[in-house]
């Protein structure tokens, strides 16, 4: 790795257009964050929450908005080495971590039917009230533009349904907490490069399961198709990724079959044609 001022310099000046500039403009258009925040920054170990961190570290130095930021780590059952490489670059990236143990690995090791989809509800919930009880009042995910476009197609492709991944949601389990995501507008591709350039090393895929390689759940198999047939369509059609990303903000109620209101009840376009 570069050292510490060359890291935070790239995302100042080399990354800035790229890195900064979205994130800035996520939280303002979509109104992320408000004055007296305090914010938990979930870290997983990877590259796209460690990003996040140091751009919420780059935005509290020149943001009018007073905030607070606590950076928050979940162990939920790393192997040693995981573990150690999570608190090593916290700690060569001036990241002030705080980490919590829960058992969540070892609950859903047995599990067959959608493990990772247990597991992922199971982390949330811990993070929610780890967050709570240190006094935030909202929880900061890692998601970027690519997670964003790759949800609208396997709703659609794999689930039958028009949805996206939201920039902000309140908790429906944890009263006065809400979930914010600031990545929303930074492409994947640009992470990596700024990763790259620092010559940094995080974990791939924070799974006990496949250790720091790579997921092969069948979640991440579908979502690994879909990555690729974005970027294959992108090659013929560099404005695809954009239009995925617009379509969920151009829906006419006029021209779907059915749809559901904020109740979940479902509404057919016969009931008023």
């Amino acid at each position: 790795m570069k050292d510490l001022i060359t890291l935070e310099e790239s995302i100042r000046k080399k990354f800035h257009k790229k890195l900064f500039t979205p994130f800035a403009k996520a939280v303002v258009e979509y109104g992320l964050i408000a004055e007296g925040d305090k914010i938990a920054v979930c870290m997983s170990g990877g590259k796209d929450s460690f990003l996040m961190a140091k751009l919420f570290q780059e935005l509290k130095r020149h943001n009018k908005v007073p905030f607070e930021l606590e950076f928050l780590v979940m162990d939920p059952g790393y192997s040693k080495a995981n573990r150690e490489m999570i608190e090593h670059n916290a700690e060569l990236m001036n990241i002030p971590i705080t980490v919590f143990e829960t058992d969540i690995f070892e609950n859903v090791v047995h599990i067959e039917k959608s493990p990772c989809y247990i597991c992922a509800r199971m982390r949330r919930g811990h993070l929610y009230s780890k967050a709570k009880s240190l006094g935030c009042n909202k929880i900061a995910l890692g998601h970027h533009y690519d997670d964003v476009i790759e949800t609208i197609l396997m709703g659609m492709l794999y689930g039958g349904q028009v949805q996206t991944m939201m920039p902000k949601l309140k908790s429906t389990n944890f009263e006065g907490m809400e979930l914010i995501r600031p990545m929303y507008f930074i492409r994947e591709a640009h992470i990596k490069a700024w990763r790259d350039y620092n010559e940094l090393h995080f974990l791939q895929c924070a799974c006990k399961f496949t250790e720091a390689l790579s997921c092969d759940s069948a979640v991440e198999s579908k979502r690994q198709k879909v990555k690729e047939l974005i970027r294959t369509l992108a090659k013929e059609d560099p404005e695809i990724e954009q239009n995925i990303f617009k379509s969920v903000e151009n829906v006419t109620l006029k021209t779907v079959i059915a749809y559901k209101d904020k109740d979940g009840t479902k509404h057919r376009f016969t009931e008023d044609y």
